[in-house]
């Protein structure tokens, strides 16, 4: 995700009417008279305005809604302006561009960062609902078995099915040790699932490694955050140390992240200078992201591992792997979050997440929506051994075990 600064298109103060005289009726030259009235202060009103929006409108709703409204208390001008902007950014249509109100983007920037407090999941929004991309590993939804692909029907026994994403992040957040209630549809199960999560402060690490037998090298990236530059060249630096001659990458319920770190760590994979990813612009331009590393881990042997949980800068390290190495694709076809969110950050501590452009792989296959398909298709059986499933352990992985019957054939 890249970050930018705009200026807020319209700022407007405005001071409220007075009270209204309970039951009584006003002609319509006595309600134009007391427009006037309504509306005291306008600032910042032609900055940026576009010239040919009829805005008219707005400003009859806006003083009917205080000439008649019963609870004239109760319209705070700021909360109203607030209500418009999200109706209007709601109105296009996307669940990746939001507006954030100043509290939520607080939040959202730290959960960018690597740390919030929370129950550790990475939402979206699909036709049926707030579905999850994701669980953060070991985080207090993993562990209480949220899994992707979960839609979450209510928050604390509220509908949630017409939330927003934006709406949503706010109520399952939280301080930490308090309790959020989730009603889950998962496909498959007869009725809802409930679940109790106690939140707490999620910090979010970006990669962990370990060698496995014949000098494999198991590499999982969890999130593309602020965090993982720095930690995945520590990582690569050790395992060429200790001898790697081959190299697995687990991006499975990887949600993304920034754009920018997946182009950093493609730079230790790909020859330099290769098409990362492409993108397409609204206005018909397109913009080339190209690999500028030091090259030290493309001579290794490598599988990726993907599944319904690996978004965003996920794919975009996956398509590119693939598309220019040839690299195979174990594990279910990746999410399918294949678009630019730019972060606008306004005077107030508002910020807008606006979609800005969608990604294409460097063979020109777009992400978006459909996802990027395994070379190697392979689901988790549903029915789990003693001990269940565990990700990043042989034998008791059937992805993993699979990507090392491969990586150990191209070596």
């Amino acid at each position: 995700m890249r970050r930018g600064r705009l200026i807020l298109i319209i700022a407007v103060l405005l001071a409220l009417a007075g009270g209204f005289v309970g039951g009584k009726r006003y002609t319509e030259r006595q309600i134009a008279a007391s427009q006037d009235r309504i509306i005291t202060a306008v600032t910042n009103e032609e900055v940026g305005k576009p010239s040919a929006v009829d805005f008219s409108l707005f400003w009859s709703v806006w003083n009917k809604l205080h000439e008649r409204y019963v609870d004239a208390e109760r319209l705070a001008a700021e909360a109203l302006v607030y209500g418009a902007i999200e109706g209007m950014v709601n109105a296009v249509g996307d669940p990746y561009t939001v507006f954030f109100q100043p509290e939520p983007a607080q939040k959202f920037q730290e959960s960018v960062g690597g740390s919030f407090s929370g129950i550790g999941i990475e939402i979206g929004k699909r036709d049926n609902g707030i579905t999850v991309i994701s669980p953060i590993r070991d985080s207090p939804a993993w562990i209480a078995g949220i899994k992707a692909g979960d839609v979450v029907i209510a928050v604390d026994d509220e509908d949630s099915t017409q939330w927003t994403v934006d709406e949503a992040v706010d109520r399952i957040r939280g301080k930490q040790g308090t309790t959020v209630h989730l009603t889950i549809y998962r496909e498959g199960e007869s009725a809802p699932l409930e679940f109790d999560i106690v939140r707490d402060t999620i910090r979010i690490p970006a990669v962990a490694w370990k060698m496995l037998d014949d000098k494999v090298a198991y590499v999982q990236l969890m999130t593309f955050n602020g965090n993982i530059t720095d930690q995945f060249t520590k990582a690569a630096n050790e395992l060429r140390q200790q001898g790697a001659t081959s190299l697995i990458i687990d991006v499975r319920d990887n949600p993304g992240g920034l754009l920018d770190a997946a182009v950093e760590i493609a730079g230790w994979l790909l020859p330099d200078d290769s098409l990362v990813v492409e993108e397409r612009f609204s206005d018909g331009t397109n913009e080339e992201l190209r690999a500028n590393g030091n090259e030290a881990l493309v001579d290794l042997p490598t599988v990726i591992i993907i599944n319904g949980g690996s978004a965003s800068a996920s794919e975009i390290l996956a398509g590119a792997l693939h598309d220019i190495r040839g690299l195979r694709l174990v594990g279910t076809t990746t999410y399918g979050k294949g678009s630019v969110q730019q972060l606008e950050d306004f005077y107030n501590g508002s910020a807008l997440k606006v979609t800005i452009a969608k990604w294409f792989t460097p063979n020109g296959t777009s992400i978006n929506d459909t996802g990027i398909a395994p070379t190697d298709e392979l689901e988790i059986p549903e029915e789990e051994p003693e001990g269940g499933w565990l990700f990043g352990e042989p034998g008791k992985d059937p992805q993993l075990d699979r990507a090392l019957e491969i990586v150990n054939q191209l070596r």
